[in-house]
């Protein structure tokens, strides 16, 4: 049972209750900052007495005499007309010092309990710091803060605006007699951007916050259609190509296979030339019109044949070396004593 219900229960005993109060009836102050009751009496009293989480740490006279336990500890009377008010402060409070404020007025005015909260600030920072992306990707960015009592409030802001709660998601974890939380932000870049991240408690008078830049650069441009797009037809114009290749290759060997008809022809042309039936001009061979076969003495115009050669020659004609074409000596022919020796010369030139 604390002092303040003791109190109570013997000034409810006797019947006896004086009239003051205390404010405010709960406090909250920041780390490193004083805490401030008052407590107002109705009515004559002499010693007024301060406890802080259960110790005695001030006592304060009617006269304006204080007695302190500590210099974090101070009481005055609120001002010069009204000395019924009496102000209580706790400089530099911490947490410490957090819990029941009891203040007592001996006689019957009995106690009054106030309550302090001492909240703490840590460290609030964007991990990524600065970033440079292009356009259109995903961007993350992890707020961490710690050593904070309670649980800040994060929030964020993009290019000095609020940014919508559900772009973002916090996550809260004790560490000793503090908290540690991270906030994560996800958004797509689209463009130069401030990133800020704000922690707040209800005793600070603005945020702490960490600020990083977000740079964005024009995305690459894609190549993947027009890579596509150049394999295509490049695939077409090399197929087109090859067929157009194989069809001329196959041209051209069917251009230089003679068919059955010019291959008639070509060896037409050839006997002719061979058998002196060439075209007009062309030197060919001549024959001797003095041959003639053996046992034929006559010769005949009606007797030779196509061929120029004689069939039928008279017993007294002598056959004479063709004076021309003939290119042998006088030995090649003998007297008719010993014999007429034919000779068929065909001289080709």
């Amino acid at each position: 049972m604390d002092l303040d219900t003791c109190v109570w229960l013997i000034v409810c005993a006797t019947g006896v209750m004086g009239q003051f109060q205390v404010e405010p009836l709960d406090s909250t102050v920041l780390k490193g900052s004083d805490a401030r009751f008052t407590a107002t009496v109705q009515g004559k009293w002499e010693v007024m007495t301060w406890n802080v989480r259960g110790f005695l740490v001030l006592t304060f006279l009617r006269s304006g005499n204080v007695s302190s336990a500590s210099e974090q500890y101070s009481a005055s009377i609120c001002s010069a007309e009204d000395t019924s008010c009496v102000a209580f402060t706790i400089h530099n409070a911490s947490r410490r010092e957090a819990g029941p404020v009891i203040c007592t007025v001996q006689g019957d005015y009995g106690s009054k309990s106030a309550t302090l909260h001492v909240q703490e600030s840590g460290a609030v920072q964007i991990q990524e710091g600065d970033l440079k992306v292009a356009e259109d990707e995903e961007v993350e960015f992890n707020c961490v803060t710690s050593a904070w009592f309670p649980n800040p409030v994060v929030s964020w802001k993009l290019n000095g605006g609020p940014v919508d709660g559900n772009l973002y998601n916090d996550t809260h974890v004790p560490h000793g007699d503090s908290f540690n939380s991270s906030s994560v932000l996800k958004f797509k870049a689209v463009k130069n951007s401030t990133v800020e991240c704000l922690a707040m408690l209800q005793t600070l008078t603005k945020p702490l916050s960490s600020t990083v830049f977000l740079v964005v650069v024009p995305k690459p441009p894609d190549w993947t259609v027009l890579i596509a797009l150049v394999c295509s037809f490049g695939g077409v114009a090399l197929l087109f190509l090859l067929i157009y290749g194989i069809f001329f290759c196959y041209k051209r060997k069917k251009e230089k296979e003679p068919n059955y008809q010019e291959e008639m022809s070509r060896r037409v042309r050839t006997q002719s030339q061979l058998s002196g039936l060439g075209p007009p001009g062309q030197k060919q061979g001549r024959v001797n019109a003095g041959y003639v076969t053996d046992g034929q003495t006559n010769v005949t115009s009606s007797d030779l044949t196509e061929s120029g050669y004689s069939h039928t020659i008279p017993s007294n004609f002598f056959e004479m070396p063709d004076a021309v074409y003939n290119n042998h000596t006088e030995d090649d022919y003998n007297n008719v004593g010993e014999g007429f020796r034919k000779h068929r010369h065909a001289t080709t030139v």
